[in-house]
């Protein structure tokens, strides 16, 4: 890719979208670009942290696995996401795994390099702080409604969040999930088990508060759901 195509693609993720042409210019030099396909691992749970990746295409899949193997999924991410959110201003490894779901091109920076020049540039340090800031407080939000609600409304939520991060406006009151996402994988995001997920998704349906349509996807009734948690 060249330069300026790498400048376009950096400058439509929040990370970059507030800096001037001459503020992002230096950040392109250092960024590199690669293509990986399904199934691969672009780097693995404790492993040293030297790059932050920008998705370009496709799809990542970000989860953690604890002492007896179990996956829990933490998020998945697609076109326009950045991972490791914090991977710039942080010592140490990676906090989790991170797959190919779907062939993915990505554009990754390396972090001491990226963190050498926000030193001599603190003006663009506090704008990528302001957006980190944001970030913070959705991760704040999903402890909270890990803490604060059951398994019923810990779905439900994820169903809002998923419609909101993973879907479209199908009319004035329902959205649709337009990426796939099986039982299992919908379970390994709150830590929950793949038959209650199920039994969940069937009684939310009994109720009339979503249904899947003619390719699959999950459409959900919004407001329907929201009084679900009240």
């Amino acid at each position: 890719m060249n330069p300026g195509s790498v400048q376009e693609l950096l400058q439509r993720f929040p990370l970059f979208k507030d800096l001037t042409d001459s503020e992002i210019k230096p950040i392109v030099q250092l960024a590199k670009n690669r293509m990986y396909r399904q199934g691969t691992h672009i780097f693995m749970q404790d492993d040293p942290l030297t790059n932050v990746y920008f998705i370009h295409q496709g799809q990542i899949k970000i989860y953690r696995t604890d002492m007896q193997g179990k996956e829990q999924i933490v998020n998945v991410l697609q076109q326009g996401d950045m991972f490791p959110h914090m991977g710039f201003f942080r010592k140490g490894n990676y906090p989790a795994h991170a797959q190919v779901s779907e062939d993915a091109l990505l554009i990754y920076i390396p972090i001491q390099l990226f963190e050498e020049f926000l030193v001599t540039n603190p003006e663009v340090c506090v704008k990528i702080f302001r957006i980190l800031g944001d970030k913070l407080v959705d991760l704040q939000n999903r402890l909270e409604e890990k803490i604060l609600h059951n398994t019923y409304e810990q779905i439900i939520l994820l169903l809002i969040r998923l419609a909101k991060n993973h879907g479209k406006k199908v009319n004035d009151t329902e959205f649709s999930i337009t990426t796939h996402f099986t039982n299992r994988d919908l379970a390994n995001m709150i830590g929950s088990s793949r038959e209650t997920v199920s039994r969940t998704l069937t009684y939310l349906k009994k109720k009339d508060l979503l249904y899947t349509d003619s390719i699959g996807n999950i459409v959900l009734h919004i407001d329907k759901l929201k009084e679900e948690l009240f």
